[in-house]
């Protein structure tokens, strides 16, 4: 994963998620990098920009899909 202060600046396109909440809980993805898929909150455009390679991002969707994600204290 790396980490982008200012998700404006990565000069990526973002669009959001089908899955978001409409009371503003949204999530932005930017893909058509390569290899890499970025992530922001879409209620902060010039926030944060985290970016995952496709298979870390694929995991993750999986464990979430299939409610095996492990709480951490």
């Amino acid at each position: 994963m790396s980490y982008h202060p200012n998700a404006d600046e990565t000069g990526f396109t973002f669009v959001k998620s089908t899955c978001s909440s409409h009371d503003g809980n949204c999530v932005e993805l930017a893909a058509g990098l390569p290899g890499e898929i970025a992530v922001r909150d879409s209620k902060n455009p010039t926030g944060p920009a985290h970016r995952y390679s496709v298979d870390a991002a694929q995991q993750f969707v999986s464990a979430v899909g299939s409610d095996t994600l492990v709480p951490v204290n």
